[in-house]
Parts: C-alpha cells; structure tokens; sequence
C-alpha cells in the first residue's frame, strides 16, 4: 500500500491543525521530550570525549548460551543499537573477503558502465556510500543463512514487543532474507559519504495511517508511553513508492565487518538515543517551522537530519567504535544513522549489510517479489535495476541454499 501522494502540503497542514486543536499543549510536551533527549546527548558527548563508546557490547556465545543479563538488554533498548562481537570467526570473515574479491574481480564488476542508481538520498548533502551492488555471491548467501546469524537475529527480535494478547505481530525466532548490497570503501575516499538520516521513508511517518498509530503517544502528548519496540501496526506501515525505499519490515538494520575498521575509516555513525525519534517526530509542530513544512522530509526520501532543524541531535552523532572481522553492528530502524565522510585508514573497509526481516505477512510479499530475483540474478526488489549478476556464472543458485536458507528465501515454509 502507498500513501496519498496529492496535495502533500495540503495534507500537512491538516495534519498539524488537528494535532494543535486536539492537543493545544503540543508545545509543552516538545520541551520535556527536548530535556530528556538533551540528557543523552550530553552523556554521548561525555563519553566520546573521553574516548569511549555508550553503545552497548555483547560477545556472541552469550547469546548462544543466553546469558544476556537484563541491565545489558535495557542499554540496548535505550540506545538503539549494539555492537555484537565474534559473531563469526575472524579466519572465516576473511575468507568471506576474499572470496568477495575473487568475485568482482572474475566477473569484472568494476570494469561495467557507471549504474543508473536510484535516488533516495538525492537530498542529502554526501554522495552515496560506496557499496557494490552484488546480492547473491556465495558469501552472501551463507553468511545470511548461517547458525549464527539465525541466533544473533532471534535474539535481536525478541528484544521487541513481537506479540500482545493473543495477537502475533511477527515471529522472532522466523527470518525472511532481505537481500542487501556490501560495501567496498577504499582507503583515502573523500566522496563516499552519507549524511545523518532515518531510513523507512519520511512524509509517512506523519501522514501514513498506520506510522500515526505507531506514533500516536507522542501526537497525543504521552511521550511517556511511547515504546520504540512495539511491533504492533509495524508491519503494517504505509510507504511512497520510491526506487530503493525498503518494501520490508526491518526490526534491525545492520552489517557484519569483514575487515578491521573503525573511527576515521569512512565507516557508520549513529546517534544512539532511541528516543531522538520522537524529537524528530513533534519538532514540525514548533513555532518557527513553517505550516507546511515536515522538517527534512521529503516525498520518497531518507528523513534528513539536518543541522537547521535538529541540532540538539546531531551533537551526539559518533563513529562506532573499533570491531574487528566477524563482528556485527546493529540498529532499530527508527535510529539515526550516517557514513563518515572520509575513508582516512590505511586499508579496505569492507562489510556486508545483513538487517533483521522477522517472518510476517509484509515480509513473505516481498520475498515472493525477491525469488524470482535470487533465480535470474538480477537485482534485488527494493534495488536500482543494475542487474549485474545475471550473467555471473558463479552466482548463487537454489542449490547453495540450506533448509534454514530455503525457508528464510521462502522457497519452503516455516512449520
């Protein structure tokens, strides 16, 4: 379903008037929000001043022996991202690279024409990151597919509110593949930046039905009650048609590390204060923001962060910290996100970007749209059609999938 994409100014405007009538204390409400999403800046700066890190790390074999304690579970809800380390061994992510680079190499990947990209972060200051739009190389398809990552990725959903009463939003323990890209980023880059931004498109968060219900706490005032991790209406949420916004419902965005990298490597910065979303989401109903104006939203777009409308938020945007190959780095979808602007180390910065897709109705349309992609090689669904790989001949095929691969594909079902 996409949303009404007439009158969009028209449609704001309403938007705003009604929330102001119903609840003329609006402005009130923005203030306490602004106090306590000013407190976690400060923290963030004091950390990173010092050198140090607020995002939340957990070792993998915690998490397959479940000894996550409780405290950990809440810092990561409270800032919205976690650094998940040895989630594969450091000599199989090195493989994984290599055998990455064997396969844009014996496919001449960099010798094709210059793609006709889509352009969801054409409003953003920075150029596109650089990521090669390679989908089913065997690595890929392993490592989506593997023990491990089945494991990180049900602990990861059940840190939602996957299910209330006896109404299941999604199943955590049950994964849809969501095909996505790796990166390649090469030392000394000064281009391949991307600016601070929230995926999941932007007007839809105020003027899609379901993303209102989602939100609906915050345009009511109760900011309290707000929880960033309640799956309910989620899966449901109404997107613009737009190359490249994702059709999916993601619990998770994320990437393993295939290399070492960290700040200064042209790698991921984040602002981990989960409750920076709701900042974002009342600041249109300030004062001197103009009626129709959605503050860095634009029609089939990333939501920009920007500096003239959410300067508060963009002090406490910080590089991750240092991993090492075979760790994973991940992020709710409502967090803001970036690319450092410029690759100063010495070596490739190389990931793959594998997010958390739970089994839903949303979910198993799209892979129904991404078989046939995965079969002829072609581009995945939410993608640019580059199409590069359909002439691979060493592309994944159905018979590299296991039975865990072929249920997340959907080519089999779940029990």
């Amino acid at each position: 379903m996409s949303i009404d994409t007439t009158n969009i100014q028209e449609q704001i405007c309403r938007l705003k008037h009604t929330v102001n009538k119903n609840f003329p204390d609006t402005k009130e409400r923005f203030k306490d929000i602004e106090a306590k999403v000013t407190e976690d800046i400060k923290t963030i700066e004091y950390y990173n001043k010092k050198g140090k890190s607020v995002i939340p790390e957990i070792i993998y074999s915690d998490i397959a022996k479940n000894k996550v304690d409780y405290k950990t579970i809440e810092s990561i809800r409270h800032h919205g991202a976690v650094v998940i380390r040895n989630v594969f061994s450091q000599e199989k992510s090195v493989e994984w690279y290599n055998q990455l680079n064997s396969y844009l190499d014996q496919n001449c990947y960099y010798d094709q024409d210059e793609p006709g990209l889509d352009n969801y972060f054409s409003d953003l200051k920075a150029d596109k990151p650089q990521i090669c739009a390679v989908y089913w190389s065997k690595t890929q398809v392993h490592a989506r597919q593997s023990t491990e990552m089945s494991h990180t990725r049900s602990f990861l959903n059940r840190i939602w509110n996957y299910k209330k009463d006896s109404i299941i939003h999604f199943d955590p323990d049950k994964e849809c593949t969501y095909a996505d890209r790796i990166r390649m980023r090469q030392p000394g880059d000064t281009s391949l930046g991307l600016s601070p931004h929230v995926d999941g498109g932007s007007i839809e968060r105020w003027l899609g039905k379901n993303y209102q219900h989602v939100y609906l706490s915050l345009f009511q005032g109760n900011w309290q009650d707000y929880n960033p991790f309640d799956g309910q209406f989620r899966t449901e949420v109404e997107g613009v048609d737009s190359p490249a916004v994702c059709r999916a419902f993601r619990t998770w965005q994320g990437w393993t590390a295939l290399t070492p990298q960290g700040p200064g490597d042209g790698t991921l910065q984040l602002i981990p204060a989960i409750q920076s979303i709701a900042y974002v989401m009342l600041r249109p109903f300030m004062q001197d923001v103009p009626e129709e104006i959605l503050c860095g939203a634009v029609e089939g777009r990333a939501q920009a962060i920007t500096e003239e409308w959410h300067s508060l938020l963009l002090r406490g945007l910080v590089s991750i910290p240092n991993v090492e190959p075979g760790d994973t780095v991940w992020w709710h979808s409502d967090v803001v996100h970036a690319v450092e602007h410029e690759h100063k180390g010495k070596d490739v910065s190389s990931v793959i970007y594998i997010g958390c897709a739970p089994l839903c109705e949303r979910n198993l349309k799209y892979l129904e749209r991404q078989k046939q992609t995965f079969i002829e090689g072609r581009s995945s669904p939410d993608f640019a059609n580059e199409d590069f790989e359909k002439n691979y001949p060493n592309r994944s095929t159905i018979e590299d999938l296991n039975e865990l691969g072929m249920k997340q594909m959907g080519f089999s079902t779940w029990n």
